[in-house]
């Protein structure tokens, strides 16, 4: 039944989703999930994005689109496109508020059948890749997300951390959540790793730095890198270490 669901569904045409995690609060999940989309759109890919931080739909500022309306069509919504090119798509709550200050004031149940709603009755087409930026912690959401996802076999999450010891504690949990979930861990990313200078290009590593990288190694994972935050404009950090 749940392969049918698949050939049926309108995530069909994805070749690989990506799931965005952490345990952890103001890590940068957003970021990261904006940069790889402009990066693999860099590369030549087509790539959705799911946002489904209902409390904080960020997205759509990040890839500027804040405001536009959602559509429908004969296979259900219609995502937002952020390029003339149609590139990057987008779905987000936020689109759906009617004011962008409006707090979504919602109990688990309802969440959970929005999540499920973006998940089933978005056309996105053809895709490479499909980025699922989640809200943080371990529970309802989460769980819905992956089990509505598990029918179109997910190729796995990135993780995000910030170097301090309390964030490393929240991704912990979150790597325990993967692991009971089944779902794949293509590795860790250090957010916010260091500051670097617009003016001398010397970096500071104000939140100090490593604790991604151990948490890496301690849990046999691959360690993707660290992100810097290069003046104080998304876009202009880049990942050190490994090349996505």
């Amino acid at each position: 039944m749940e392969e049918e669901a698949a050939e049926r569904g309108n995530l069909a045409g994805v070749r690989h989703i990506l799931l965005v995690l952490s345990g952890k609060g103001g890590v940068g999940k957003s970021t990261i999930s904006t940069e790889l989309a402009l990066a693999l759109r860099h590369a030549g890919k087509k790539v959705g994005v799911l946002d489904v931080d209902l409390c904080g739909p960020s997205i759509p500022r990040m890839l500027k689109v804040q405001g536009k309306d959602v559509h429908q069509c004969d296979s259900g919504w219609v995502p937002v496109f952020v390029d003339q090119d149609k590139s990057i798509s987008l779905m987000s709550i936020g689109f759906l508020l009617e004011n962008s200050d409006d707090a979504v004031v919602w109990r688990g149940p309802k969440k959970n059948a929005l999540i499920k709603q973006f998940i089933c009755d978005v056309a996105w087409g053809e895709l490479d890749f499909l980025i699922v930026d989640t809200p943080p912690g371990t529970s309802d959401e989460h769980i819905s997300t992956v089990e509505s996802l598990r029918p179109y076999k997910p190729f796995g999450a990135v993780l995000v951390t910030t170097p301090q010891a309390v964030s490393i504690g929240d991704v912990r949990r979150e790597l325990t959540f993967c692991k009971k979930m089944g779902l794949r861990v293509i590795g860790i990313v250090e957010n916010m790793s260091g500051f670097v200078c617009p003016h001398c290009s010397e970096c500071t590593n104000i939140f100090s730095k490593g604790g991604g990288e151990e948490l890496a190694k301690h849990a046999g994972v691959p360690f993707l890198g660290e992100y810097l935050e290069y003046g104080a404009s998304l876009g202009k950090g880049w990942i050190r270490g490994t090349v996505w």
